[in-house]
Protein backbone atom coordinates (compact mmCIF):
# COMPACT_ATOMS: atom_id res chain seq x y z
CA UNK A 1 0.00 0.00 0.00
CA UNK A 2 1.54 3.03 -0.92
CA UNK A 3 1.99 6.31 1.53
CA UNK A 4 0.09 9.37 1.26
CA UNK A 5 2.29 12.91 1.00
CA UNK A 6 2.89 14.64 4.01
CA UNK A 7 0.06 16.92 3.54
CA UNK A 8 -2.72 14.02 3.44
CA UNK A 9 -1.61 13.16 6.95
CA UNK A 10 -1.85 17.13 8.20
CA UNK A 11 -4.30 18.15 10.30
CA UNK A 12 -3.11 21.69 10.47
CA UNK A 13 0.16 23.25 10.36
CA UNK A 14 1.35 22.02 13.79
CA UNK A 15 3.67 19.02 14.23
CA UNK A 16 4.68 18.42 18.09
CA UNK A 17 8.02 16.53 18.27
CA UNK A 18 9.42 13.93 19.32
CA UNK A 19 10.79 13.89 22.45
CA UNK A 20 12.64 10.96 23.79
CA UNK A 21 13.22 9.81 27.28
CA UNK A 22 9.16 10.39 28.95
CA UNK A 23 8.23 13.61 27.60
CA UNK A 24 6.42 12.28 24.32
CA UNK A 25 3.40 10.05 26.15
CA UNK A 26 0.60 8.43 24.65
CA UNK A 27 -1.78 11.22 26.48
CA UNK A 28 0.05 14.07 24.67
CA UNK A 29 0.25 12.53 21.10
CA UNK A 30 -3.54 11.72 21.06
CA UNK A 31 -4.59 15.10 22.57
CA UNK A 32 -2.56 17.58 19.62
CA UNK A 33 -3.98 14.67 17.32
CA UNK A 34 -7.59 15.19 18.54
CA UNK A 35 -7.34 19.11 17.46
CA UNK A 36 -5.56 18.79 14.54
CA UNK A 37 -1.61 18.69 15.43
CA UNK A 38 0.47 15.59 14.26
CA UNK A 39 1.73 13.91 17.37
CA UNK A 40 5.06 11.62 17.39
CA UNK A 41 5.73 9.06 19.69
CA UNK A 42 9.27 8.81 20.62
CA UNK A 43 10.72 5.45 20.35
CA UNK A 44 14.32 6.17 21.33
CA UNK A 45 15.75 4.51 24.30
CA UNK A 46 12.48 2.21 23.92
CA UNK A 47 12.26 -1.62 23.39
CA UNK A 48 9.91 -2.60 20.63
CA UNK A 49 7.41 -4.26 22.51
CA UNK A 50 7.43 -0.46 24.55
CA UNK A 51 7.28 0.86 21.02
CA UNK A 52 4.16 -0.91 20.18
CA UNK A 53 2.54 -0.60 23.39
CA UNK A 54 2.63 2.90 23.17
CA UNK A 55 1.39 2.94 19.82
CA UNK A 56 -1.74 0.78 20.71
CA UNK A 57 -2.18 3.47 23.75
CA UNK A 58 -2.75 6.36 21.31
CA UNK A 59 -5.30 4.43 18.54
CA UNK A 60 -7.26 3.46 22.23
CA UNK A 61 -7.34 7.46 22.52
CA UNK A 62 -7.73 8.95 19.59
CA UNK A 63 -8.47 7.47 15.63
CA UNK A 64 -6.39 10.45 14.07
CA UNK A 65 -3.07 10.04 12.39
CA UNK A 66 0.18 10.13 14.15
CA UNK A 67 3.89 9.41 13.84
CA UNK A 68 6.53 7.49 15.45
CA UNK A 69 10.54 8.33 15.38
CA UNK A 70 13.30 5.94 15.46
CA UNK A 71 16.81 6.65 16.16
CA UNK A 72 19.13 5.58 13.22
CA UNK A 73 22.18 3.69 15.32
CA UNK A 74 26.10 4.93 14.58
CA UNK A 75 29.32 3.35 14.69
CA UNK A 76 31.26 2.87 18.20
CA UNK A 77 33.20 5.63 19.63
CA UNK A 78 36.90 4.82 18.51
CA UNK A 79 38.76 6.68 21.46
CA UNK A 80 38.21 4.21 24.32
CA UNK A 81 40.95 6.25 25.98
CA UNK A 82 39.03 9.27 26.03
CA UNK A 83 36.06 7.88 26.72
CA UNK A 84 37.17 6.27 30.19
CA UNK A 85 38.92 9.40 30.99
CA UNK A 86 35.35 11.17 30.91
CA UNK A 87 34.11 8.38 32.59
CA UNK A 88 36.64 9.25 35.59
CA UNK A 89 35.52 12.83 36.09
CA UNK A 90 31.85 11.55 36.62
CA UNK A 91 32.21 9.28 39.36
CA UNK A 92 32.32 12.32 41.65
CA UNK A 93 28.63 13.33 40.12
CA UNK A 94 27.53 9.70 40.68
CA UNK A 95 28.45 9.61 44.02
CA UNK A 96 26.98 12.94 45.45
CA UNK A 97 23.45 11.39 44.38
CA UNK A 98 24.20 8.09 45.18
CA UNK A 99 24.32 6.34 42.63
CA UNK A 100 27.01 4.36 40.19
CA UNK A 101 27.63 5.04 36.51
CA UNK A 102 25.99 2.78 34.23
CA UNK A 103 28.11 0.44 31.76
CA UNK A 104 29.56 2.77 28.75
CA UNK A 105 28.02 0.38 25.98
CA UNK A 106 27.31 0.99 22.53
CA UNK A 107 23.58 -0.30 21.29
CA UNK A 108 21.79 0.09 17.83
CA UNK A 109 18.78 0.69 20.11
CA UNK A 110 16.79 -2.25 18.74
CA UNK A 111 16.73 -0.43 14.86
CA UNK A 112 16.00 -3.20 13.35
CA UNK A 113 13.84 -4.67 15.35
CA UNK A 114 11.61 -1.53 15.26
CA UNK A 115 11.51 -0.85 11.43
CA UNK A 116 10.13 -4.67 11.14
CA UNK A 117 7.52 -4.00 13.50
CA UNK A 118 6.62 -0.23 11.83
CA UNK A 119 6.49 -2.02 8.76
CA UNK A 120 3.96 -4.60 10.48
CA UNK A 121 1.91 -2.11 12.35
CA UNK A 122 2.33 1.11 10.14
CA UNK A 123 1.53 4.62 11.80
CA UNK A 124 0.71 7.71 9.50
CA UNK A 125 4.47 9.04 9.79
CA UNK A 126 7.83 7.09 10.70
CA UNK A 127 10.09 9.82 10.87
CA UNK A 128 14.10 9.09 11.67
CA UNK A 129 16.55 10.84 13.33
CA UNK A 130 20.84 10.44 13.56
CA UNK A 131 20.71 9.38 10.38
CA UNK A 132 19.18 8.23 7.12
CA UNK A 133 18.28 4.96 6.78
CA UNK A 134 18.87 2.46 3.93
CA UNK A 135 16.70 3.07 0.64
CA UNK A 136 15.16 -0.42 0.91
CA UNK A 137 13.92 0.46 4.67
CA UNK A 138 12.61 3.60 3.52
CA UNK A 139 10.39 1.59 0.35
CA UNK A 140 9.78 -1.26 2.83
CA UNK A 141 7.94 1.37 5.47
CA UNK A 142 6.18 3.49 2.16
CA UNK A 143 5.27 -0.15 1.08
CA UNK A 144 3.21 -0.58 4.11
CA UNK A 145 1.63 2.92 3.94
CA UNK A 146 3.67 5.39 5.72
CA UNK A 147 5.28 9.02 5.25
CA UNK A 148 8.98 8.95 5.50
CA UNK A 149 10.76 12.22 7.14
CA UNK A 150 14.04 12.34 8.04
CA UNK A 151 15.93 15.12 10.25
CA UNK A 152 18.55 17.21 8.49
CA UNK A 153 20.26 19.81 9.71
CA UNK A 154 22.47 20.93 6.89
CA UNK A 155 21.74 20.55 2.89
CA UNK A 156 24.22 17.97 2.23
CA UNK A 157 22.42 15.90 4.92
CA UNK A 158 18.96 16.51 2.87
CA UNK A 159 20.49 15.63 -0.34
CA UNK A 160 21.64 12.80 1.00
CA UNK A 161 17.32 11.62 2.81
CA UNK A 162 16.38 12.59 -0.83
CA UNK A 163 18.25 10.15 -2.92
CA UNK A 164 17.42 7.44 -0.26
CA UNK A 165 13.50 8.06 -0.88
CA UNK A 166 12.59 10.21 1.84
CA UNK A 167 9.04 11.36 1.64
CA UNK A 168 9.68 14.88 3.60
CA UNK A 169 12.29 16.59 5.96
CA UNK A 170 12.07 17.99 9.25
CA UNK A 171 14.68 20.64 8.86
CA UNK A 172 16.25 21.55 12.14
CA UNK A 173 17.77 24.92 13.04
CA UNK A 174 20.64 25.47 15.55
CA UNK A 175 17.66 27.34 17.76
CA UNK A 176 16.14 23.81 18.55
CA UNK A 177 16.29 21.77 21.76
CA UNK A 178 17.43 18.58 22.84
CA UNK A 179 19.54 16.52 20.52
CA UNK A 180 21.68 18.07 16.97
CA UNK A 181 20.00 15.52 14.39
CA UNK A 182 23.61 15.55 12.69
CA UNK A 183 24.30 12.19 10.60
CA UNK A 184 28.11 12.53 11.69
CA UNK A 185 28.41 12.11 15.77
CA UNK A 186 31.94 13.50 15.41
CA UNK A 187 30.78 16.40 13.46
CA UNK A 188 32.33 19.45 15.40
CA UNK A 189 30.19 22.61 16.26
CA UNK A 190 30.50 24.48 13.51
CA UNK A 191 28.74 27.26 11.56
CA UNK A 192 25.11 25.52 12.15
CA UNK A 193 22.39 27.21 10.36
CA UNK A 194 19.48 28.80 11.80
CA UNK A 195 15.47 27.65 10.95
CA UNK A 196 15.21 30.13 8.28
CA UNK A 197 18.29 30.11 6.94
CA UNK A 198 18.33 26.37 6.81
CA UNK A 199 15.48 26.18 5.23
CA UNK A 200 16.41 28.61 2.29
CA UNK A 201 19.84 26.52 1.51
CA UNK A 202 17.12 22.74 1.52
CA UNK A 203 15.02 24.05 -1.18
CA UNK A 204 17.84 24.88 -3.37
CA UNK A 205 18.95 21.08 -2.98
CA UNK A 206 15.00 19.34 -2.63
CA UNK A 207 11.79 19.98 -3.27
CA UNK A 208 11.16 17.97 -1.01
CA UNK A 209 8.34 18.87 1.58
CA UNK A 210 10.27 20.69 5.50
CA UNK A 211 8.39 20.71 8.19
CA UNK A 212 10.60 23.73 10.27
CA UNK A 213 11.92 22.91 13.92
CA UNK A 214 14.38 25.48 15.61
CA UNK A 215 12.88 26.83 18.88
CA UNK A 216 9.16 27.67 17.70
CA UNK A 217 7.48 29.11 20.82
CA UNK A 218 4.45 31.78 19.18
CA UNK A 219 2.27 31.88 17.18
CA UNK A 220 3.81 34.60 14.98
CA UNK A 221 6.87 32.36 15.20
CA UNK A 222 5.12 29.27 13.25
CA UNK A 223 3.36 31.86 10.89
CA UNK A 224 7.46 32.51 9.61
CA UNK A 225 8.34 29.46 9.07
CA UNK A 226 5.35 28.86 6.89
CA UNK A 227 5.92 31.53 4.93
CA UNK A 228 9.66 30.54 4.64
CA UNK A 229 8.03 27.70 2.65
CA UNK A 230 7.67 24.96 5.35
CA UNK A 231 4.54 23.26 5.01
CA UNK A 232 4.71 22.63 8.80
CA UNK A 233 6.31 23.56 12.33
CA UNK A 234 7.48 21.44 14.96
CA UNK A 235 7.64 22.69 18.36
CA UNK A 236 8.49 20.81 20.95
CA UNK A 237 9.82 22.94 23.91
CA UNK A 238 6.51 24.51 23.77
CA UNK A 239 4.80 21.30 25.36
CA UNK A 240 7.22 20.55 27.79
CA UNK A 241 5.15 21.63 30.40
CA UNK A 242 1.82 20.95 29.42
CA UNK A 243 0.33 18.30 31.67
CA UNK A 244 0.23 15.30 29.12
CA UNK A 245 4.02 15.57 28.67
CA UNK A 246 5.38 12.36 30.56
CA UNK A 247 8.95 15.17 31.64
CA UNK A 248 10.25 14.88 35.12
CA UNK A 249 8.34 17.85 37.72
CA UNK A 250 12.17 18.86 38.25
CA UNK A 251 12.52 19.50 34.46
CA UNK A 252 9.86 20.93 34.26
CA UNK A 253 10.24 23.86 37.48
CA UNK A 254 13.76 24.11 35.64
CA UNK A 255 11.92 25.80 32.64
CA UNK A 256 10.40 28.56 34.57
CA UNK A 257 13.42 28.93 37.55
CA UNK A 258 15.32 32.15 36.96
CA UNK A 259 18.25 30.40 37.91
CA UNK A 260 18.91 29.24 34.59
CA UNK A 261 19.09 31.91 32.35
CA UNK A 262 20.38 30.55 29.04
CA UNK A 263 20.76 27.51 26.97
CA UNK A 264 23.94 25.66 25.25
CA UNK A 265 25.04 22.64 23.02
CA UNK A 266 26.74 19.97 25.38
CA UNK A 267 27.78 16.07 25.13
CA UNK A 268 27.98 16.01 28.52
CA UNK A 269 24.87 13.89 28.91
CA UNK A 270 24.83 11.69 25.95
CA UNK A 271 28.04 12.03 24.19
CA UNK A 272 26.27 13.86 20.98
CA UNK A 273 25.40 17.32 20.75
CA UNK A 274 22.19 18.60 22.20
CA UNK A 275 20.94 22.09 23.65
CA UNK A 276 19.71 22.36 26.65
CA UNK A 277 19.66 24.53 29.70
CA UNK A 278 23.21 25.56 31.33
CA UNK A 279 23.13 23.80 34.33
CA UNK A 280 26.08 22.77 36.57
CA UNK A 281 26.76 19.36 34.95
CA UNK A 282 27.12 21.02 31.56
CA UNK A 283 29.71 23.74 33.11
CA UNK A 284 31.42 21.34 34.57
CA UNK A 285 32.29 18.63 32.29
CA UNK A 286 33.00 20.70 29.03
CA UNK A 287 35.17 18.30 27.63
CA UNK A 288 33.15 15.03 26.50
CA UNK A 289 33.97 13.41 24.08
CA UNK A 290 31.77 11.92 21.10
CA UNK A 291 30.94 8.55 22.16
CA UNK A 292 27.06 8.22 21.29
CA UNK A 293 24.89 6.34 22.99
CA UNK A 294 28.12 4.97 25.43
CA UNK A 295 28.25 7.91 27.36
CA UNK A 296 24.00 7.67 26.78
CA UNK A 297 24.42 4.86 28.88
CA UNK A 298 26.68 5.49 31.12
CA UNK A 299 24.81 8.25 32.56
CA UNK A 300 21.37 7.05 32.82
CA UNK A 301 21.77 6.13 36.41
CA UNK A 302 23.66 9.45 37.67
CA UNK A 303 20.20 11.07 35.47
CA UNK A 304 17.57 8.88 37.20
CA UNK A 305 18.87 9.32 40.58
CA UNK A 306 19.15 12.73 40.31
CA UNK A 307 15.98 13.47 39.35
CA UNK A 308 14.66 11.26 42.30
CA UNK A 309 16.20 13.88 44.50
CA UNK A 310 15.32 16.57 42.65
CA UNK A 311 18.76 17.50 41.71
CA UNK A 312 17.96 19.77 38.49
CA UNK A 313 21.78 21.04 38.04
CA UNK A 314 22.64 16.99 37.47
CA UNK A 315 19.79 16.27 35.06
CA UNK A 316 19.81 17.10 31.45
CA UNK A 317 17.24 19.62 30.65
CA UNK A 318 16.65 19.96 26.89
CA UNK A 319 15.34 23.03 25.50
CA UNK A 320 15.06 25.13 22.83
CA UNK A 321 16.15 28.74 22.90
CA UNK A 322 12.86 30.09 23.32
CA UNK A 323 11.98 27.83 26.70
CA UNK A 324 10.87 30.73 28.85
CA UNK A 325 8.04 30.74 26.79
CA UNK A 326 7.07 27.39 27.53
CA UNK A 327 3.32 27.32 29.06
CA UNK A 328 1.52 25.33 31.89
CA UNK A 329 -1.79 25.02 29.93
CA UNK A 330 -3.49 21.68 28.51
CA UNK A 331 -1.44 20.87 24.84
CA UNK A 332 -5.06 21.47 23.03
CA UNK A 333 -4.91 25.01 24.14
CA UNK A 334 -1.42 25.45 23.37
CA UNK A 335 -2.14 23.98 19.63
CA UNK A 336 -5.03 27.03 19.08
CA UNK A 337 -2.71 29.16 20.67
CA UNK A 338 0.16 28.41 18.52
CA UNK A 339 -2.02 28.07 15.19
CA UNK A 340 -3.93 31.34 15.87
CA UNK A 341 -2.47 33.08 13.08
CA UNK A 342 -1.38 29.86 10.47
CA UNK A 343 -3.36 30.57 6.87
CA UNK A 344 -6.54 28.22 7.48
CA UNK A 345 -5.72 26.88 3.57
CA UNK A 346 -2.92 24.87 5.23
CA UNK A 347 -5.19 23.00 7.02
CA UNK A 348 -6.24 19.01 5.92
CA UNK A 349 -9.70 19.63 7.13
CA UNK A 350 -11.27 22.20 9.00
CA UNK A 351 -11.88 20.23 11.98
Amino acid sequence: MAPGSLADVLGGPLVVAPMAGGPSTPELVAAVADVGALGFLAAGYTSVDAMTSAMAAVRARTAEPFGVNVFVPGAPSADRDGLGRYLDSLRADAAAVGAELGEATWDDDAFEGKVDALVADPPAVVSFTFGCPTPEAIAALQEAGSVVAVTVTKPEEAAAAAAAGADALCVQGREAGAHRGTFDVAAPLGAEMGLFELIGAVAHVTDLPQVAAGGIMTPEQLRSALAAGAVAAQCGTAFLRCPESGAHATYKAALADSRYTTTAYTRAFSGRWARGLVNRFITDHPDAPAAYPEINNATRPLRAAAAARGDADRISLWAGEGYRMAREQPAAEIVAWLCSLAPRSRHRDQR
